[in-house]
């Protein structure tokens, strides 16, 4: 940043910290803060402004990046170019996501934003409707697998600036999802085993940054583990190329013998396993010094001293009304070997097996144990360690719930087919990727991991929502900020870190 825009920050942070001091209530305490005020409205002559001024700096670093040259070396989906490029339109419905638009109709806000599209450097960007008809170009899926791999080719740029100890271990996560639709002439929908019509996305990740690594559309009826193999195989030879370590992880549907053989000598794994009648008994069978108490790490570290614990309304509610409630009492842990059927290797059950009562009001009716199990190729990691590997990955729903409606929204399936929808899907979820990829280069390590665990509106309103005044001097492009927040300072020393940036 330059000296000035130092003295710019520390002026405005100064004002809004006496503005909202304690000590400067006001004189008239009897009037509500929020009156009325005498509003007029009128138009600038001359200067243009935008709400969402971050958006230059996102565009910088994905052009940085060479994301728009590897869009259009590799996609090669338009025969003529009036005038928009491959690059064009993918990066037009990024951006409109990450300008708070939650469908493609929104990017007509965006195209009658003049200072928006000054912003970007273009003159015009596509219209909704012709965003629609390149998302119907994507006809086959080897196309959309071309565009997620070239994503990842980008993003594999940005992994090798992390440290060594980012590089060190990836952890990759699979699960799927259901994406439900109201429309009745969608082509490839189906319904779901909860009754539910619409797609059912398969979503591979790296935990590491939460970055969705490879998205696969599949009609609605299809299992959670419907061609996972392949898409698992593609992600681990994908962070392969980068990382020392390469860990997968899944639930009860994706530990297919097949598939955990063929895994073994490369990958450590970790997957939930169904609960049969043989591993049931054996769990039942084993000594009582098999088992271990599991002690769970407490959610978080009291700084100063522990505060009174607040009355729990729903357990009162349950008792008074005498519903049936089961609380858990203890949990322990043990392992033993096990062959899975047509497996022609021996692997690690490691089983958790909970105490739980079954209360109705006051009364205990019974106790109750149950048992779950996790398969795992890792024999030197303590059996507590594969379970809290295995809850760990739960924190995948809080990405799937970030790609639903209440964040990037890439399972809306704006378009009439399932390979289209599937387009949209990824192009979409690369709105997510740029934010990661602009917190994994922000320069204090601390703010960094902040940000990647930012929900993707908070990210929104913090580095892309900046008002600007857009001015074009001659061959530089100026976005003038206009407003403060704290985030500025992270926002400046990031963009000035990409501007120096060379990726190769």
């Amino acid at each position: 940043m330059k000296p000035r825009d130092h003295e710019i920050l520390e002026e405005r942070k100064g004002k809004l910290e006496l503005r909202l001091a304690r000590e400067n209530l006001g004189e008239d305490l009897e009037r509500p803060v929020l009156g009325e005020v005498n509003v007029h409205y009128e138009m600038s002559g001359r200067t243009q402004a935008t709400g969402c001024g971050g958006i230059a700096a996102i565009h910088k670093m994905a052009v940085r990046l060479g994301l728009d040259r590897a869009l259009n070396e590799r996609l090669r989906l338009l025969k003529v170019h009036l005038p928009y490029h491959e690059s064009d339109h993918v990066l037009n419905m990024a951006y409109n996501v990450l300008a708070g638009g939650t469908c493609l109709e929104d990017i007509e806000r965006l195209r009658e934003d003049g200072a928006y599209m000054d912003a970007l450097g273009a003159e015009r960007i596509p219209d909704p409707t012709t965003a629609g008809d390149f998302l119907r170009r994507f006809e086959t899926p080897g196309r959309v697998l071309e565009l997620q791999e070239t994503l990842n080719d980008v993003r594999e740029k940005v992994w090798r600036r992390q440290g060594a100890a980012f590089l060190r271990r990836a952890v990759v996560d699979v699960d799927g999802t259901i994406s439900e639709t109201r429309g009745e002439m969608k082509a490839g929908m189906d319904i779901s085993y909860k009754g539910r019509w619409g797609y059912a996305p398969l979503i591979i990740s790296l935990a590491n940054t939460g970055e969705a690594l490879y998205l696969v559309n599949r009609p609605g009826n299809a299992k959670s583990s419907s061609d996972a193999g392949r898409w698992i195989d593609r992600a681990i030879e994908r962070v392969g190329r980068v990382f020392e370590e390469v860990v997968v992880r899944g639930d009860t549907d994706f530990s297919a013998a097949r598939d955990l053989d063929r895994w073994a000598p490369c990958v450590t794994f970790y997957f939930g396993y169904d609960a049969y009648a043989n591993l049931v008994e054996r769990a039942e069978g084993l000594a009582q010094e098999a088992w271990k108490a599991l002690q769970r790490a407490p959610r978080y570290t009291v700084a100063t001293r522990e505060r009174a614990r607040r009355e729990n309304v729903k357990e009162r509610i349950v008792r008074e009304r005498e519903y049936q409630n089961i609380r858990l009492v203890s949990e322990h842990v043990a392992q033993f070997s096990y062959q899975p059927a047509r497996s022609e290797n021996t692997y690690r059950m490691v089983v958790l097996r909970k105490n739980l009562t079954v209360e109705r009001g006051e009364l205990a009716l019974f106790d109750d144990l149950r048992y779950f199990f996790y398969i795992t190729n890792d024999w030197s990691s303590s059996a507590e360690r594969a379970v809290f590997e295995c809850n760990d990955r739960c924190n995948q729903e809080n990405l799937i719930a970030q790609h639903n409606a209440g964040g990037v929204g890439a399972f809306r399936m704006p378009v009439g087919d399932l390979v289209s929808n599937w387009a949209y899907m990824v192009i979409a979820s690369l709105a997510w990727s740029l934010k990661a990829w602009w917190a994994m280069l922000i320069p204090n390590a601390t703010e960094s991991r902040a940000a990647l665990r930012m929900e993707f509106q908070s990210f929104v309103r913090r580095f892309v929502a900046i008002p600007c005044q857009i001015v074009r001097a001659g061959r530089r492009l100026v976005c003038r900020i206009l407003g403060y927040s704290h985030h500025l300072a992270i926002f400046l020393r990031t963009f000035e870190r990409i501007r120096r940036l060379k990726f190769t």
